[in-house]
């Protein structure tokens, strides 16, 4: 199938468990608002998370599906077989013991994501200890899951993947709804459904590998070849992968400081800019990656370059648009989802200027999960790790440069600058990538792309114009019951993309224009 084909079923699936996700959050957001005890629970389950992108579906799939990909490609079943069983057992007896010290030790690891509670002297410390015990299993879960997709993406069954995560929502929902009110401390229900969660995920996936004959029995040999091979890869990939990862536990460890419900207006507004990375951007790096292993094995530059010109021509369509109408109906978005029970305006409102702030980053965001494949598919992992840290660099600076003052000057938006600056190290780390390709000669623009940038452009300005015309004040939308504001909302979206593409369309876009003819550059 093509990558466009492709995309569309990952995205389709990712947005059905993007959904779910949603109604996840605004089950929590009725429940529990922004709290000290949810506080303490985004971030217990954000540290897993974080792991999950050096032992999971972050590092270890950019460094194992290349691999995999070439031993699929040029070596026989039963050596793709052996690969897989070696992988497992190595994978899977580290994360055991990496699972165990976090248990053991929670007290410890938290302090590093969480110092603001430490110092605070609440409970909120050791109630967010209290719930890592049970959240970080959850990464070992997850970890042999991005293997299971590693797998069955490389074979070309990508729908059982991108299932996955819907039953990680549906696990929470059941456990904020009917868990909590059976327990002393509500909010650990969460924690608990976390860790049951990541065990269906896992469960789920194993039938698909038994049925195309991949699921072997671990055993752990750090001797073999193509183990040494991913470990050499993952090590520094661990970083290059998790960049975005670091910034954001940087802007929760900052937030920690903060006034209290800063993580939570923090972790809603990123909610909903995941949205549309996760359902396209997400979507686009998981099919490309595979593709663009086999054309590096296969020695077809022109094809690896044309693969990547044809990613960033749908990002720049799709993605764009996306950032453009989370900007401008930030508050409007945030009250008509979250907006219920003991989620009040004043959370609406300090919300929405965090989700603006990460909507002016959601290019670079998406740039990064194209682009970053393809280093990783050449086995190059040193090249992404290098602008990682200047990118690691640039949001440390701008936190402490716009965080900080902010907070001192007694402004409740402070979480503001952290996302605003997780944002600007986004596409720095994004522009660094798309400048080290070109200059590798791995990339080689196709023609088109200035005649796509104007249309883009125009249809984009239209757009923006529409719906700054049309949003209403935020007190309206206050002042409206739940199925208004869904229904506001909705034809907002509708009335938005149709100006948007009735303008593309308009001034001479087609479909064809998705590849650009290769110019004498593209065809070497």
């Amino acid at each position: 199938m093509s990558i466009a084909r492709n995309t569309t079923v990952v995205g389709g699936l990712t947005l059905v468990s993007r959904v779910m996700g949603l109604v996840r959050d605004v089950v929590f957001a009725y429940l529990f608002a922004t709290s000290a005890a949810m506080d303490a629970f985004f971030v217990a389950f954000k540290i897993p998370n974080y792991f999950r992108r050096l032992f999971g579906e972050g590092a270890f799939s950019q460094a194992f599906v290349p691999v995999f990909g070439e031993y699929h490609s040029k070596r026989g079943e039963p050596e793709v077989r052996a690969l897989i069983a070696r992988v497992a057992g190595v994978l899977g007896g580290a994360l055991l013991l990496l699972t165990i010290v976090g248990v053991l030790f929670s007290q410890i690891l938290i302090f590093p994501f969480a110092a603001g509670f430490y110092f605070d002297g609440s409970d909120q410390y050791g109630l967010a200890a209290d719930m890592l015990r049970w959240t970080f299993p959850y990464l070992g879960f997850v970890s042999l899951c991005a293997l299971a997709a590693g797998v069955l993406n490389t074979f070309g069954r990508f729908a059982i993947p991108a299932f996955t995560p819907v039953l990680l929502n549906v696990v929470l929902i059941v456990a904020a709804l009917w868990l909590s009110p059976q327990m002393d401390r509500p909010v650990m229900a969460l924690a608990i459904g976390v860790f049951v969660a990541g065990a269906a995920q896992l469960a789920f996936q194993l039938p698909a590998l038994s049925r195309i004959g991949m699921l072997p029995m671990p055993r752990w040999d750090l001797g073999h070849q193509g183990v040494r091979r991913v470990l050499r890869l993952m090590a520094p990939a661990a970083f290059g992968a998790s960049v975005a990862q670091l910034n954001l536990l940087l802007d929760t460890l900052v937030a920690t400081f903060l006034i209290t419900g800063s993580v939570s207006w923090l972790y809603y507004s990123d909610r909903l800019m995941e949205f549309p990375l996760g359902v396209f951007a997400i979507a686009l790096a998981t099919v490309i990656l595979p593709k663009l292993s086999r054309e590096h094995a296969n020695a077809d530059p022109a094809g690896f370059s044309a693969t990547l010109d044809h990613a960033l021509r749908l990002a720049v369509l799709l993605a764009l648009p996306a950032a453009v109408g989370l900007l401008v109906l930030a508050e409007a978005t945030i009250i008509t989802v979250f907006g219920h029970g003991a989620f009040g305006a004043r959370d609406a409102d300090l919300a929405s200027w965090s989700l603006m702030a990460y909507a002016g980053g959601l290019m670079g965001f998406t740039m990064i999960k194209i682009l970053a494949p393809g280093f990783f598919a050449r086995q190059d992992t040193r090249t992404p790790v290098r602008i990682g840290l200047i990118a690691l660099g640039v949001n440390l600076v701008l936190n402490l440069g716009f965080a900080v003052p902010l907070y001192l000057m007694g402004y409740e938006q402070a979480h503001a600058g952290l996302a605003l600056a997780t944002g600007i190290a986004a596409t720095t780390n994004a522009a660094l990538l798309f400048r080290a390709l070109r200059s590798d000669g791995c990339y080689r623009p196709a023609t088109g792309w200035g005649a796509l940038g104007l249309r883009v452009l125009a249809a984009n300005s239209t757009m923006a114009l529409l719906l700054l015309l049309l949003r209403g004040s935020p007190e309206a939308w206050l002042a409206s019951g739940s199925g208004e504001r869904v229904l506001r909302l909705l034809l907002l979206i509708v009335a938005g993309a149709a100006s948007y593409f009735i303008v593309l369309f308009g001034s001479g876009f087609r479909l064809t224009h998705l590849r650009g003819a290769p110019g004498p550059a593209a065809a070497l």
